[in-house]
């Protein structure tokens, strides 16, 4: 299967870059094909400009500036996102990747003024994440992320297609121990892709 893993954290020493590094080796070794995306690495620019914003209907022009990135989407079989959750939100550079590469024409269409999904290429979602705080926090801050992933990215994908969110919460009481058994329950999880 040809896996997009789309990574966001600037930094190496970081539990997400322990968490991204587990998760393309538990692809690798499962034989899947990775397509590596990391945002920062490569320099994504998350900033939708207004020359965007005004071909965003516009299929024909839209994905000019993100052409690149559109067709490593639609060659995606599974996507799988590993990164923080900061301010119970995703990094503004994987927002950024939705807001310019999630595109009229490329992951829905317009059709009577309803989104139909047309990422139909996609069979597989995995979300591998980390959140400062607890559980019940989130879910009583509304866990956007979650929502994001569970619901925007639904839509757009294959119908019935399968969803894993994996969360380690209370990141800011973790313990050695604590992320061990979340990497291990990731690398379970991915090598079960």
């Amino acid at each position: 299967m040809k896996v997009l893993v789309l990574f966001a954290h600037p930094c190496e020493e970081s539990f997400a870059a322990a968490l991204h590094a587990r998760t393309i080796e538990a692809l690798r070794r499962g034989g899947h094909v990775v397509d590596d995306c990391d945002l920062y690495a490569e320099g994504f620019q998350p900033v939708l400009t207004a020359a965007e914003r005004r071909a965003y209907h516009d299929t024909t022009r839209n994905r000019q500036d993100v052409a690149a990135y559109v067709k490593r989407l639609q060659q995606a079989e599974a996507l799988v996102i590993v990164s923080p959750v900061w301010n119970y939100g995703f990094p503004a550079i994987l927002k950024g990747f939705f807001d310019r590469v999630f595109l009229p024409g490329v992951s829905f269409h317009l059709v009577d003024g309803k989104v139909q999904g047309a990422l139909h290429n996609i069979t597989r979602v995995v979300a591998v994440t980390s959140y400062g705080g607890s559980r019940l926090k989130a879910v009583l801050m509304g866990d956007p992320p979650r929502r994001l992933v569970t619901r925007m990215l639904r839509g757009v994908v294959k119908p019935f297609a399968r969803f894993r969110y994996l969360a380690h919460y209370s990141m800011n009481l973790s313990t050695d121990e604590s992320r061990r058994i979340f990497l291990a329950k990731v690398e379970r999880t991915l090598a079960r892709l």
